[in-house]
């Protein structure tokens, strides 16, 4: 692949910013008659986020929007970004991921809860009326990086150029250099029949050790399913954004999985070996633990594309 770091020109959204301790994820379709309000609030989105997060420097505010294949169209003139396409359903003996409805994504961060919070409400209030909101999650760091199964996660992210080279496309599809696709997916956890498995069976499952998180040579495991080779023999690499999310009184539990990809190919071969398997492997041994109940595919426009939109 020719280098995707984007060009003195091309400015990317904050895709490529570390881990925050607090995010909320946003999942809307838009109204019919809704596009203009939509359009309106993504051109003016990194300007509402430097109001918002200005008098807390230290907070670390950002967001990252992406639009659906059904919406860009709607809202603006021009060709698609190359790849983008609907979330494609997986059913497998098994397993299921499920293909849900959205036309618009946003991905709120920050090192605290109430900047999350405004940011998210002023968002929701410039919408309103334009779109349905089809999800809202309000996620956290837990512990050391661990999610709710305690298991660290996030452990093979690419960093510095190897993130960027990952996740921002490049010159294969220059209009939209430096953009990324994002593959996204709720999660809901069984916990109490994770919780009464062993911990050297849970470390089975996920292929690491729980308090060291030492990798295991567990073929058949989470790690292994999740691992995909290129024709070069070499790990083909994804920026993973998952965050834990529950709400206890509720019995819920789970995770909130967001895959940055330069090409939605690679997040998409990982889907199909863990919920239908593959030659010599089978489904991913965490999906009888651990249940798709969302599945979107966005397209992250590069941040000088949101500040100039083309006509809708």
């Amino acid at each position: 692949m020719t280098s995707p770091l984007p060009s003195e020109e091309t400015l990317p959204q904050p895709v490529l910013n570390p881990p925050a301790s607090v995010a909320v994820f946003l999942v809307a379709t838009i109204a019919p008659g809704g596009e203009s309000a939509v359009r309106e609030v993504l051109g003016s989105l990194a300007g509402l986020v430097r109001s918002v997060g200005f008098p807390s420097p230290d907070g670390g505010l950002g967001c990252v929007a992406g639009v659906g294949y059904r919406a860009w169209g709607r809202l603006f003139d021009g060709p698609r970004p190359a790849e983008l396409h609907p979330f494609r359903e997986l059913a497998g003996p098994r397993h299921h991921a499920p293909s849900t409805p959205g036309d618009l994504f946003l991905h709120i961060r920050a090192a605290r809860t109430d900047l999350c919070f405004a940011l998210a409400a002023e968002l929701v209030r410039r919408l309103r009326g334009a779109v349905t909101v089809r999800d809202e999650t309000q996620a956290f760091s837990y512990f050391d990086s661990r999610n709710l199964l305690g298991f660290v996660d996030g452990t093979e992210n690419p960093v510095g150029p190897a993130a960027a080279d990952a996740a921002l496309v490049g010159a294969e599809d220059p209009g939209f250099r430096g953009g990324s696709y994002a593959l996204v997916q709720k999660y809901l956890h069984d916990v109490d029949a994770w919780d009464a498995l062993a911990v050297e069976a849970q470390e089975k499952v996920i292929g690491r050790t729980k308090l060291t998180n030492l990798e295991l040579d567990a073929p058949g495991s989470h790690k292994d399913v999740n691992t995909v080779l290129g024709p070069d023999g070499a790990e083909q690499k994804i920026l993973r954004s998952a965050m834990p999310f529950g709400r206890p009184g509720h019995g819920e539990f789970g995770t909130y999985f967001v895959a940055y990809a330069r090409t939605p190919a690679i997040p998409e071969t990982m889907l199909r070996k863990m919920f239908l398997g593959g030659p010599g492997s089978g489904p991913d041994p965490l999906l009888d633990y651990s249940r798709a109940v969302t599945g979107s595919l966005f397209f992250i426009p590069p941040a000088d594309f949101l500040e100039a939109l083309p006509g809708g």
